[in-house]
């Protein structure tokens, strides 16, 4: 799993790191760069999932840029970014360490300016070794040096690759070491398997057509899940239906999806609400709430997602009610422990972040700016001076609402 974030003059960042837990929140005001984090793990997944450097930050037709784009990638005075992840290997006492850094050439164009991928190890079993890096020896040239490890001592094997796209996408079809493949192979897996979840409810009230994969706005709900199989989609539905039941007002008796259309090739979202008297009405999509069909994204995420996945959620609990934090936190807690599936979140609910007591302390980190660099700084929340002594004061939903952090 991916276990840290490093960064380094990434937008509003200088040098900060981000440590990723199986279930991570991020707290902190507006504009304090919360969002530029989730920018990073777009990025990573971009040029992993074969995207060029230059469309994985600007966009094209077929992908939004990132937020701000070329001006905005690199911080304010600066000419290049890096981001550099830290994957872990189970029991096999190493970590992959992966960096990759990019130049901004003008207003319209950026290119690959170094890259890497190193072994370092946790125990005196392994030692640490650089499986690849490039040399930057000509910048305007489209070809960049890149350099391997071959095993023997003080030999390195150079292959001239393409700087347009990532170096580690382009190992697959080199004669290299079966170490450097299946390192590159394990890396790729984690960033290909990032998925930024940022459900829009009024997508989701409409038919969608039958699909295999959830959109990051979720919107094709219904399709995803009317196209598993029969038996699949019973224990999806009556999982989905178990968390819900504590959120709304009224008591939802299940959930459930039917495929629609002359050919079927169409979804709609259904439930079924109690109400007074013993009466019980249906309701599509189009009826329900913005929270209840947000909720329903993030546990058809959870419960679809791969295996050793990492969701990314911005505003988790936005359209839910306060007196719901704990049930979200404990389906969170379930599904991520279940499914093996690690969760960073974001969150301004002061009721959401006392609902995860003071056993879920050290997996909080609070965004802010440097009040003289105007810089972005992640910190975790348990480090900070005198928080135990805050706490005994008040409650750590209401000390973020008082900002004493």
């Amino acid at each position: 799993m991916i276990k840290e974030l490093h960064l380094v003059n990434w937008k509003s960042f200088d040098d900060a790191k981000l440590f990723i837990d199986p279930l991570t929140f991020m707290i902190g005001v507006n504009a304090s760069g919360k969002s530029n984090i989730l920018d990073a793990f777009t990025f990573l997944h971009r040029i992993a999932s074969g995207k060029q450097i230059q469309t994985a930050i600007s966009g094209d037709s077929e992908t939004k840029p990132i937020r701000g784009g070329i001006d905005w990638f690199v911080k304010y005075g600066k000419h290049s970014s890096s981001i550099e992840i830290t994957v872990g290997t189970d029991n096999r006492g190493f970590d992959y360490k992966y960096s990759v850094v990019v130049r901004k050439i003008d207003e319209k164009r950026c290119e690959l300016s170094s890259e890497s991928l190193s072994v370092v190890s946790r125990t005196s079993t392994y030692r640490d070794k650089q499986l690849f890096h490039t040399e930057n020896e000509t910048p305007d040239s489209p070809i960049i040096p890149t350099y391997f490890y071959t095993g023997k001592r003080g030999k390195q094997r150079r292959i001239d690759l393409s700087r347009a796209y990532s170096i580690i996408g382009q190992i697959d079809k080199l004669n290299v070491l079966k170490e450097i493949k299946d390192a590159t192979t394990t890396v790729l897996g984690f960033l290909q398997n990032i998925f930024i979840l940022d459900p829009i409810s009024g997508h989701m009230r409409n038919y969608s057509k039958l699909s295999e994969i959830l959109a990051p706005d979720a919107s094709n709900i219904a399709g995803v899940l009317a196209a598993l199989s029969d038996e699949r989609l019973k224990e999806i539905e009556t999982a989905l239906t178990r968390f819900i039941k504590p959120l709304p007002e009224k008591d939802i008796k299940r959930v459930w999806v039917e495929k629609v259309g002359r050919f079927f090739s169409d979804a709609m979202l259904y439930c079924e609400e109690s109400l007074p008297g013993n009466r019980n009405i249906e309701v599509d999509a189009r009826g329900m709430s913005d929270g209840t069909l947000r909720f329903l994204a993030i546990v058809t995420a959870l419960l679809l997602g791969k295996e050793n996945s990492l969701l990314i959620i911005e505003e988790i609990d936005n359209g839910l009610h306060p007196s719901r934090a704990k049930s979200l936190v404990e389906m969170l807690k379930e599904l991520s422990a279940k499914r093996k599936i690690d969760i960073i979140c974001t969150t301004h609910n002061p009721a959401l972040i006392n609902a995860l007591g003071n056993t879920m302390l050290p997996f909080i980190s609070y965004i802010k700016r440097d009040e003289v660099t105007g810089d972005s700084k992640i910190q975790l929340l348990e480090e900070l001076d005198n928080l135990h002594k805050l706490m005994a004061s008040d409650t750590l939903g209401n000390l973020m609402v008082k900002n004493v952090f």
